[in-house]
């Protein structure tokens, strides 16, 4: 598949959506961009604001396998991985999968789960295989997660660790919609449920094909310098108690490119990098403990960064 190829495909998908999700264009851009950068998605707002939703209507216009589960407490990493039973008919144990084994997976309130269940989702996420009693399964591609976990309820609930934030490739907000917006959704879901109307515009096998081309995207040595020279300077603010990793940075210029190539570029430019620095550097950057307000915070300190860090102006095309 050609890079040029990829953009009518994603903008069917984001038609597809849009007769679901209404007013957040951006939003499912930024999902499709990591979903064509090979990552993971965390999605964090307050309930009743569409995250759930949201995953399902890209599961539905993308022709592969979707599970959904519900985190809870009480949830096992054998839920999730699978486990190995013992068959009396057949007198052997046999291996039963968890929901990991899927295309498209969605952790409803992953931060329900206890850090025991939450760490059996670190191998499948970073290296896209399980191992279960010593025999390593590789999961079938794409695998996709979609999280989701609501910031403001905190009892009963167990914060994501660094280690597992990191294994998103961006953590992005559904934010609330405008009068305009919100009387569209009144309109569209009182007469019925359009998300059950809905019907893949994406085989899996394209899918496939769009994640090896985006890596074809052309990035400018100036545009990679400009995205290191911010991440460099995550780690140097006086707030900031460890900035952006190396792994951060690695992902930071592939989201880049899944972006590109979703605008119908086949090249980076400064401009994609500032779209996507707050929802794939912002999770990475740990502030100093006397900092309250996080969210609030890393936005102002991104923001300054960008205005700081001189982007390049040359041409950036191949």
């Amino acid at each position: 598949m050609q890079i040029t190829q990829i953009k009518p495909i994603t903008d069917k998908i984001r038609t597809n959506m849009e007769a679901v999700i209404v007013g957040k264009t951006d939003i499912i851009d930024q999902v499709m961009t990591a979903l064509l950068a090979g990552g993971h998605v965390l999605l964090e707002d307050v309930p009743g604001t569409g995250k759930t939703m949201l995953a399902k209507a890209l599961s539905k216009s993308v022709e592969c396998t979707f599970k959904r589960i519900q985190f809870t407490p009480d949830l096992l990493p054998s839920d999730l991985i699978g486990i190995n039973y013992y068959n009396q008919k057949e007198g052997e144990f046999v291996f039963r999968q968890g929901a990991l084994f899927t295309n498209i997976l969605l952790a409803d309130e992953i931060n329900r789960a206890t850090p025991r269940t939450q760490s059996s989702l670190l191998e499948s996420m970073e290296e896209k295989q399980i191992t279960v009693d010593g025999k390593t399964y590789v999961l079938d591609k794409p695998f996709f997660v979609i999280a989701t976990q609501n910031p403001v309820e905190t009892q009963g609930t167990f914060p994501l660790p660094e280690a597992q934030l990191d294994r998103f490739i961006m953590q992005l907000s559904m934010g609330y919609t405008n009068t305009e917006d919100s009387l569209t959704i009144l309109k569209r879901f009182v007469a019925g449920a359009p998300q059950e109307d809905l019907a893949p515009v994406c085989t899996k096998e394209e899918l496939l094909e769009m994640q090896k081309a985006v890596g074809e995207v052309f990035i400018h040595d100036s545009v990679a310098r400009y995205a290191i020279y911010i991440i460099e300077a995550t780690r140097s603010r006086e707030e900031v108690a460890l900035g952006v990793s190396p792994r951060g940075n690695i992902v930071f210029l592939r989201a880049a490119q899944a972006y590109a190539a979703i605008q119908g570029r086949t090249f980076v430019t400064p401009d994609d990098i500032k779209k996507l620095a707050l929802p794939v550097l912002g999770h990475r950057i740990i502030l100093r403990s006397n900092m309250r307000s996080r969210t609030t915070q890393i936005e102002a300190i991104i923001e300054d960064i960008l205005n700081t860090v001189e982007a390049p102006t040359e041409n950036f095309e191949r």
